[in-house]
This record gives C-alpha cells, sequence and structure tokens, in this order.
C-alpha cells in the first residue's frame, strides 16, 4: 500500500483506535513502523485504503476477529527462557513457597506472556523447589498467535540464551528432530491459557484474584495514561498482601497506585497493603 495512500491524519485515528482498543501506544516517532504495519495487515485483509480499513474495524459488528489479527501484527514477543531470574527466584522463594508451607494454594497470572517462556522458566523452578502441584497458575496475552505457539510448547534456540542452569532444560524440554525444542507437556498442563487484554477491566476481573502477577516489560508500549489504567486493574485483581512484579526498566513511583515499593533480596516488587 502506497504511503500516498494514506494521509498522516488517517494514521493518526488509526493509532488513536488500536490504542483506545487494546492499550498499544505508537508515538509520533513510531508512526512510520505503525503505518509499515498496519498497511501490510490491511492488504492482506483485502483493503485497498487504510481509511476503509479503519471504517472496518470501528464500525463492522464482524471487526473484532480482524483486530486480533492485526494486534497479531502489531505486538512485540520478544522474550526467552529466564529473563530477569533474579525476579523469578524471589517470587518463588519470598512469595510462593511462604503460602504454600502455611497450606494455602496460590493463584499466579503471568500476563502479557507472549510466546509463554517466563510462566515455563517460573515452572521448572517450581518444579525444582517441590511446589508446582501446590500453585494455579495462569498465562495470558492479547495475541492469539502468541498463545497458540505457547499452548504447543515450540521454543526456538534462542529462548534458551539465558538459561541459569542447563540441567533445567534437560529435565523439561524435549528435543526433537532437527534440534527442535518443545516444553514438556506435563509442564505446559500446569498452565491455564487465556487471551486477556490488560487495558479491558472486565476481563481482568474475570480471572478472578491473585498472589502474585508478573506484568513485565509489557508497561513500556502503554502510554502514562493507559499504564496507570493497566495498574488499576492489576491492582485490583491482586488480593490483600499480594505482590506485583514489573520489568526491572519499568517503575510505577510516578504513579499513584494502592501498592508499596518494597525491596526483597535487591529486587523491587509492589505490595498491596492487607
Amino acid at each position: 500500500m502506497a504511503a500516498a495512500s494514506a494521509s498522516v491524519a488517517v494514521v493518526a485515528i488509526l493509532s488513536d483506535f488500536v490504542e483506545q482498543r487494546t492499550g498499544l501506544h505508537y508515538g509520533p516517532q513510531d508512526r512510520d513502523l505503525f503505518f509499515d504495519k498496519v498497511s501490510d495487515r490491511a492488504e492482506e485483509a483485502g483493503f485497498d485504503s487504510l481509511l476503509d480499513y479503519y471504517y472496518y474495524l470501528r464500525y463492522d459488528p464482524a471487526a473484532d476477529a480482524e483486530l486480533a489479527r492485526l494486534v497479531d501484527a502489531l505486538v512485540v514477543n520478544e522474550t526467552y527462557l529466564f529473563r530477569e531470574f533474579e525476579q523469578l527466584r524471589v517470587v518463588v522463594k519470598h512469595c510462593i513457597e511462604p503460602l504454600v508451607l502455611a497450606g494455602k494454594r496460590p493463584r499466579v497470572w503471568s500476563a502479557a506472556c507472549a510466546t509463554g517462556e517466563e510462566p515455563v522458566s517460573l515452572l521448572m523452578l517450581l518444579a525444582e523447589a517441590g511446589l508446582s502441584e501446590n500453585v494455579d497458575l495462569v498465562a495470558s496475552d492479547i495475541s492469539e498467535r502468541a498463545l497458540a505457539q505457547a499452548r504447543a510448547g515450540g521454543l526456538g534456540r534462542r529462548s534458551l540464551r539465558s538459561v541459569p542452569d542447563p540441567q533445567l532444560c534437560a529435565k523439561w524440554l524435549v528435543e526433537g528432530p532437527g534440534g527442535t525444542l518443545t516444553v514438556s507437556p506435563r509442564l505446559r498442563a500446569l498452565i491455564e491459557w487465556r487471551r486477556i487484554n490488560l487495558a479491558e477491566a472486565l476481563e481482568v476481573a474475570a480471572l478472578g484474584s491473585f498472589d502474585v502477577i508478573l506484568c513485565r516489560n509489557v508497561l513500556i508500549y502503554f502510554s502514562d495514561e493507559t499504564t496507570a489504567k493497566v495498574v488499576r486493574h492489576l491492582s485490583g485483581a491482586l488480593v490483600p498482601g499480594g505482590t506485583l512484579f514489573v520489568g526491572i526498566s519499568e517503575s510505577l513511583l510516578r504513579f499513584s497506585t494502592a501498592l508499596d515499593c518494597e525491596e526483597r533480596d535487591r529486587v523491587f516488587c509492589y505490595r498491596k497493603g492487607t
């Protein structure tokens, strides 16, 4: 689709629409990237202009499926096993293990899990601690394509670039023909996969309450306004005393939240009051 077929104004209203519906934010510096991705998807869907595509997405009752495909084209699914490992270690040692030892069954949510490396990493650590059968783990993403890969359990070799202990992978990853890797079906069966839009309060609320929420390295793709809204949704989903973990490059300190910033073994997290 030629750039001349889409005015700056049309790209802007499409970007605003996508942000309203999904929370994904594209600033002026990202408009060329946004234009390229949306144009490719519009052409694949059979539209000759972005204005027609916009009207379809906004007003056609059957447009939800196409919006989901557009989201698949827009989201960044950069992830790998044991990313920001120290946080995962603290989740197991300081958040989950004490609850299990107290006779409780904690609920944990890996929000924006992309292709599933985060919940899989957490389960490997829980299994090593003998806790994997004592936890309810929900993993969600807005991208159906990413979730389909997560459910299938397929991993690329790049997912192994930050593994703290190769023995973990030897236990829980199955190597197939051509060096392909698949997460153990036993491990995948312990995860409840859900498609959730974090910007939609009702979708988040429908998941129920959690003792621990990991929402890491996704808030950077939201505007401050959307981040504040998403954090409110996540806070509401925490039980009293529950803990939220965001990415190490992300901070909630400039936002007014109902959560207190705490440090555990040199890892920062956000705790809801009791």
